[in-house]
């Protein structure tokens, strides 16, 4: 199955802190960002996968910094790696401050989908390769991440 670059499935998409998304100290609920993320994530595998997809796990959420009340949220989605019907999905998300132009980093994600034929069946996709140095790095450092989650599914619970 032939590869695609990265570039093939980004997705960028942009949201607005409003007061219902946020907690008593008017800053955005994780949870909340966890959606966004979740659904660019997806997004960006069914681009990449060409078919629907199933999130299989949420493998790490860093929250680095955090995002208020009219803040707007730039999140980015690629494919950062692949299997025969797996793929990983790194999400950054960046918040700015309007007022001021500030921006910074708020929250790194990586996530595993799988590709699901007509039937929920997982099928296999194309691979994925990177252009930019950035994007080389994250296929680089795409076996140790997955040398983690198998570690962690091995482990007992």
């Amino acid at each position: 199955m032939k590869q695609r670059p990265m570039s093939h499935s980004r997705t960028i998409s942009t949201k607005l802190v409003l007061p219902p998304d946020t907690n008593h100290m008017q800053t955005i609920f994780g949870g909340k960002v966890l959606a966004y993320i979740d659904e660019i994530a997806a997004i960006t595998a069914m681009k990449h996968a060409q078919t629907a997809v199933v999130t299989a796990s949420i493998d790490s959420v860093d929250f680095v910094s955090s995002a208020t009340v009219g803040d707007v949220l730039e999140l980015e989605a690629v494919v950062s790696s692949t299997g025969r019907t797996s793929m990983e999905i790194f999400v950054s998300v960046h918040s700015t401050d309007l007022e001021t132009g500030a921006k910074k980093l708020t929250t790194e994600s990586f996530l595993t989908f799988v590709a699901m034929d007509e039937d929920n069946k997982p099928v296999e996709i194309a691979g994925v390769y990177g252009e930019t140095e950035v994007e080389k790095r994250l296929i680089e450092t795409a076996p140790a991440r997955r040398e983690h989650r198998k570690l962690r599914r091995e482990m007992k619970h």
